[in-house]
C-alpha cells in the first residue's frame, strides 16, 4: 500500500502495488473471492482488520489503497474504522465513485486511493482528515505514487524520474516489465527503493498486480516473504 503505478500500453491498463509494512503486522492472505455487501470482490486479506489495499470486481473496477493523502501525518493512534474496510466498502458500491462521494470519512485515518472505474476512468481519492479530495486523470498516461507516510516529496519525485527513465523508449511495455520496476528499480537502496527493508522493521511485504483489458481483469499477487505467487482471473 506504499507504492503504486499506472501504466497504459496499447490497450491495456497495468496497475502494480508494493506493500510496505511494520514487520510485526502479520503476512495477508493470498487473493480470494470474497462477498461484501452483496458483492463479489477479489481481494489478498489483511488478516489483522479484514481489509485490504488492492481489490478488484468482475465489472473491472480496481481500488489501490496507500497510506497518508498529499503530506505526512501524525497517527492519532485510534481511529473509527479501518482504512482497508473502507476501501471495500467503496468498491462493493454499484458505482464506487459515487460510493465515494456519499462516504462519511468523519474519525477515519488520512489516505490515498487509485481508482479505476469498470476500466475506462482513473481518479486519485484522497481524504486528509478534513476534507476529500477528488482528482480526475489521464488514463492513457503513465502515473505513480509513493506513499507520504514514508517517502518524503524528494524520493517521490526520484521515483518519478525511475519510471520515467523505465519506460523511455520501449515500444510496448507489458505486466513482466511492470514486475521487473516493482522488484529492481532503486536496487540496493533499502531506505527508499521500490523493495525496502529499513533495519529490519518496515519491509516490503508484496507485490499485487492487476492487468486490464476490454473490460477483464486479472489479478497477480506475489508474497515476497513465502516467496510465492498467486494468479487469479476473474
Amino acid at each position: 500500500m506504499c507504492t503504486v503505478t499506472y501504466i497504459w500500453a496499447n490497450g491495456r491498463a497495468i496497475i502494480t502495488s508494493n506493500r510496505d509494512e511494520h514487520v510485526n503486522r502479520p503476512a495477508s492472505l493470498s487473493p480470494q473471492s470474497y462477498i461484501v455487501h452483496g458483492k463479489r470482490l477479489t481481494f489478498p486479506k489483511d488478516p489483522q482488520a479484514g481489509g485490504t489495499w488492492f481489490v478488484t470486481d468482475e465489472a473491472a473496477n480496481v481500488g489501490v489503497l496507500l497510506n497518508g493523502a498529499a503530506v505526512r501525518h501524525i497517527s492519532r493512534g485510534s481511529y473509527v474504522k479501518s482504512r482497508g474496510l473502507v476501501l471495500l466498502d467503496i468498491i462493493a458500491g454499484s458505482s464506487p465513485i459515487e460510493t465515494w462521494h456519499a462516504y462519511n470519512l468523519t474519525g477515519i485515518e488520512p489516505f490515498t486511493i487509485i481508482l479505476m472505474q469498470q476500466g475506462k476512468k482513473l481518479y486519485q481519492l484522497r481524504w486528509d482528515f478534513i476534507q476529500k479530495e477528488i482528482l480526475v486523470l489521464d488514463a492513457t498516461e503513465n502515473h505513480i505514487w509513493s506513499s507520504s507516510t514514508l517517502y518524503s516529496k524528494e524520493i517521490q519525485e526520484e521515483r518519478k524520474e525511475w519510471l520515467a527513465a523505465f519506460v523511455a523508449g520501449k515500444e510496448d511495455i507489458d505486466a513482466e516489465d511492470m514486475k521487473h520496476f516493482h522488484m529492481y528499480a532503486g536496487n540496493g537502496n533499502e531506505e527508499n527503493g521500490l523493495i525496502i527493508n529499513r533495519n529490519d522493521i518496515m519491509k516490503t511485504f508484496s507485490i499485487t498486480q492487476t492487468v486490464i483489458e476490454q473490460n477483464k481483469a486479472a489479478l497477480f499477487h506475489y508474497d515476497l516473504l513465502e516467496e510465492a505467487s498467486f494468479p487469479t482471473h476473474l
